[in-house]
This record gives structure tokens, C-alpha cells and sequence, in this order.
């Protein structure tokens, strides 16, 4: 999902991509934000869209994203996608820790291996 949200904003930037890594209690947040020219909310829709292309001029099979949100769908996750404050696009996959008694032992060896 990383890989494919980075070679997208690197597709796009225009010289900046920032990946920003968050652990918070209950998730893991992503965010890949680029200074493209970003995708105006009207047709965010059709980025995720499986085949949907916005530009044909950009080579690709317009695949990538819709994998991606499928996979973030798998583990339960929300990704919208919105504009950068540094100026293209922001998507942000937020996947929802796992609970109950074996993540917090997963957890615990995480730790002690670390």
C-alpha cells in the first residue's frame, strides 16, 4: 500500500513528497502528501475507481489505487483522499490496530525483540 501511494505522489509532486507515520492507541495513520497539482473532490471518486483514469497522459494501468483500497478494506481501514497543505494531494490510510488478548501479546514480543 506505502509503495504505491509513494510512487504515485512521486508521479505527481511537483518536488515534494512528505510520508508522515502516526501510532496512535487504536490505529496506524499513513499519510502521503504531495505538492502536485492535486485532484479536485469531484473526480477523487474515479482516482479510486478501478480503470479510472483523471489524465491519460500519465502512462500507468490505473490500478494501484483501487488495490490499494481494497486492501485497506480488508484490514477494516478508512483512506480518504483530500488536498495538502503543501499543495497536491493527501491521502491518508488509517488501519485500526488489532484487539483482544493476542495483540496485546503481539505487542509485548514487538517490544522485547526491539
Amino acid at each position: 500500500m506505502l509503495g504505491n501511494l509513494i510512487d504515485h505522489a512521486c508521479i505527481w509532486a511537483k518536488s515534494r513528497v512528505l510520508v508522515t507515520l502516526r501510532d496512535t492507541e487504536n490505529a496506524v495513520e499513513i499519510l502521503v502528501e504531495d505538492d502536485g497539482p492535486g485532484t479536485a473532490p469531484a473526480d477523487r471518486a474515479l482516482a479510486l475507481a478501478r480503470g479510472g483514469r483523471i489524465d491519460e497522459k500519465v502512462p500507468g494501468t490505473a490500478l494501484g489505487q483501487p488495490i490499494v483500497g481494497d486492501l485497506v478494506e480488508l484490514h477494516r481501514g478508512t483512506w480518504p483522499l483530500d488536498g495538502s497543505p503543501i499543495g497536491g494531494l493527501a491521502a491518508q490510510i488509517r488501519l485500526p490496530l488489532p484487539s483482544g488478548p493476542s495483540a496485546t501479546l503481539s505487542k509485548r514480543k514487538a517490544v522485547a525483540a526491539a
